[in-house]
């Protein structure tokens, strides 16, 4: 995920967010981020303007110059944008600090839950490994599907972000689903060190790869 922008706005940057406006959902962790990624890039976060707002719809706020920056995940709204021809500016927040790279979504359970039935949080898995090992190699296919039980979706978008996406879903591990301790641990070590969390997070505590397949 990260901020997109009209093109040319100067908002490629996190400093160039400076005198302009930002929609917020005003979420604690959404703006410490955001006042990070700027701070580092040597530009000042009491001036960006934060409008407290809601998006449904990216393209139509941009161009309508409702807001001038919005974040989003680039893999659905980023595509619309293209779709649609608006010529954007985007910067990633991960590739501003490597601490953003956190996982999402993820898949949660109860720890009672998994431990009175670890047989079928790994068939569920293992089905659910199944389902996106075919969306990484039939992404219109799978587009398809989703088009099929959601019939009110845009299809045009949802075939052009599954194209995005069948890149993205194990872009940086040898299987779905696996987690990486280390890139887990960077992001809430951050929410620790920065008062985020009610109580501190230990490492290596809220995942676990036991149940893949």
């Amino acid at each position: 995920s990260g901020i997109i922008s009209r093109k040319g706005e100067g908002m490629d940057t996190p400093k160039g967010m400076e005198g302009h406006s930002y929609s917020t959902w005003n979420s604690p962790i959404e703006l410490a981020t955001l006042e990070h990624v700027v701070e580092a890039d040597g530009g000042n976060f009491d001036n960006v303007e934060l409008i407290p707002s809601t998006v449904t719809d990216e393209v139509s706020a941009l161009k309508t110059k409702q807001t001038d920056s919005i974040w989003i995940f680039y893999a659905w709204a980023g595509v619309k944008t293209e779709l649609e021809g608006l010529e954007t500016d985007y910067f990633a927040f991960a590739d501003i600090d490597p601490v953003f790279d956190y996982y999402t979504p993820v898949v949660i359970a109860g720890n009672q839950f998994l431990e009175e039935n670890p047989e079928t949080a790994k068939a569920f898995l293992e089905a659910l490994s199944k389902g996106y090992e075919y969306a990484i190699e039939n992404p219109k296919e799978a587009a398809d599907i989703l088009c099929e039980a959601v019939p009110e979706l845009d299809k045009e978008l949802v075939y052009a972000s599954q194209e995005y996406l069948a890149n993205e879903y194990k872009a940086d591990a040898d299987k779905w689903g696996y987690i990486d301790p280390a890139r887990w641990n960077n992001f809430y070590n951050w929410l620790n060190e920065n008062d985020l969390v009610e109580s501190d997070i230990p490492e290596n505590t809220g995942f676990s790869n036991d149940y893949l397949p």
